[in-house]
């Protein structure tokens, strides 16, 4: 381990600020509270490396290479934090303690930042089909690639594009991945001869209705089949067959692909949802917080941001970025004893849809479904190649150098 990041912990027991997950949430948080001067930070994260997930889409549509998408873990930890490369297994938050399968460890105040889990087995089939035969999906790393293998060779048939009912990481990922795919068949002159069919679960296709229409012109350009409050039930990746039910009828009928791209459904990590800081309104254990100051509301010590946090806006890392410094501010001023006005998250978060390749909508929101333009004077209702750049360029160059060090 670098000489920056102090011995993962064997000396200490307890600190005064314990981050659970060294993802996006957990690094950005941890640099904003050493830059405001904090020195008792530890984070707990077992993986070595870490991973800009937001580019698996390009990676998937044969835009974007996987290298650029990764860096190792002890470079995006802040200097002078303690890494404790161990899994957290259980949180009791009465006796103020992070239980890993080595060690127990104390803290003052608690982070809650592990990220979410994707849960294969929750769609009999998928585990076995995923990664081989006809079946990807973007949401791994490791299937990133072949999903874009997949695209290249497909020159006639059925493409099934497919989300899951729930909270998912970047909820126009599973449809960014059609269009991309639908461009790519276009270009090549064989679009028409494949039948691209896209299963949502929700009743429209976005719910902003600016961005919602302007996805159904998409759609509708590459004569894609949409079905709405639908979602596949099962697949049986030998057969290339997967049964798609419609949630508004209970209806189901089987439907046979040449190309599957599927994404997993989504919930907290088991311990997570087992445990006593979940939300009990949460179907998937997500973590209980006030979704204005993301402080627990049953013990003000604890604090959650990121996918984990059961937050009625979309999970990504734009909303991270808005999180962060209301959490960190938030957060010391409980632990100064200010007995002052909370910062307060809007619920503003973002997702880039692309469209074409060299094209985005770029969708900013808030908790009230209301257009939030980070960049007022720019009409981000349109498809655009400025937006496509900030994708592809400019929002990885921000992540890497501005967010996860504190700065932005």
């Amino acid at each position: 381990m670098p000489s920056t990041h102090p011995a993962s912990g064997a000396a200490r027991d307890h600190f005064q600020v314990l981050i659970i997950g060294g993802g996006t949430a957990g690094i950005t948080v941890a640099a904003r509270l050493r830059r405001a001067g904090l020195c008792d930070i530890a984070v707990l994260e077992p993986a070595d490396v870490h991973w800009y997930q937001p580019l698996w889409t390009l990676v998937g549509g044969g835009r974007a290479p996987l290298g650029v998408t990764h860096r190792p873990e002890a470079s995006v930890m802040p200097r002078r934090v303690h890494w404790i490369r161990e899994a957290a297994t259980a949180v009791d938050p009465e006796v103020r303690t992070v239980t890993t399968a080595h060690r127990t460890i104390g803290y003052d105040h608690l982070v809650m930042a592990p990220g979410l889990q994707l849960d294969w087995d929750a769609i009999p089939g998928l585990d076995a089909a995923i990664g081989h035969g006809a079946v990807s999906s973007n949401y791994a790393f490791e299937y990133a690639p072949y999903t874009w293998e997949l695209i290249r060779g497909l020159r006639s048939g059925t493409a099934v594009f497919t989300q899951p009912s729930g909270p998912v990481k970047c909820g126009g990922a599973p449809q960014k991945i059609a269009y991309l795919a639908a461009d790519h068949w276009r270009r090549q002159g064989v679009l028409d001869r494949i039948r691209v069919v896209l299963v949502l679960p929700a009743d429209s296709m976005f719910g902003v209705p600016v961005w919602r229409r302007a996805l159904e012109r998409v759609a509708e350009r590459y004569g894609i089949e949409v079905r709405l409050n639908s979602e596949m039930t099962s697949v049986d990746g030998a057969a290339r067959r997967l049964t798609v039910a419609d949630r508004s009828t209970g209806a189901e009928d089987g439907l046979a692909f040449d190309l599957l791209h599927a994404v997993p459904p989504q919930r907290a990590p088991g311990w997570v949802e087992r445990g006593p800081l979940a939300d009990p309104a949460s179907p998937y254990g997500y973590v209980e917080v006030d979704k204005h100051t993301l402080q627990h509301p049953r013990h003000r010590n604890v604090f959650a941001l990121g996918d984990v946090a059961n937050l009625p806006t979309s999970k990504t890392g734009a909303a991270v970025r808005k999180q962060a410094p209301v959490l960190v501010a938030n957060l010391l001023a409980e632990i100064n004893g200010e007995h002052r006005e909370q910062r307060r998250y809007d619920g503003y978060t973002s997702c880039p849809l692309v469209t074409a390749r060299g094209k985005v909508l770029l969708a900013e929101f808030d908790y009230d479904q209301r257009p939030a333009p980070s960049i007022p004077l720019l009409d981000t209702t349109k498809e655009r190649r400025d937006m496509w750049l900030l994708k592809r360029y400019g929002l990885p160059a921000l992540y890497w150098r501005g967010m996860l060090k504190g700065l932005v």
